[in-house]
């Protein structure tokens, strides 16, 4: 899941080198934290939050693939 996240966000940021993604499990499930340059922010959530949207759309399909709760957030 998180090398499906890094490889999603990679391709969306101008500085790829940047691309963080920090992955901690707990209780309730896996927590897949995004850490990105500071010009990608806007990049990384899109007009109206439409981009992130879409990425954690696709992080939920994967988790119910894998049997697995999955929550995707953006580090300030």
């Amino acid at each position: 899941m998180k090398n499906l996240i890094e490889f999603l966000l990679i391709h969306i940021t101008q500085h790829p080198e940047d691309v963080l993604v920090v992955e901690e499990q707990d209780e309730h499930g896996y927590t897949y934290t995004i850490n990105v340059h500071d010009d990608d922010i806007g990049r990384v959530i899109g007009k109206r939050g439409s981009v992130i949207h879409a990425i954690r759309s696709i992080a939920k399909i994967r988790a119910v693939k894998e049997h697995i709760r999955a929550y995707v957030t953006i580090a300030e």
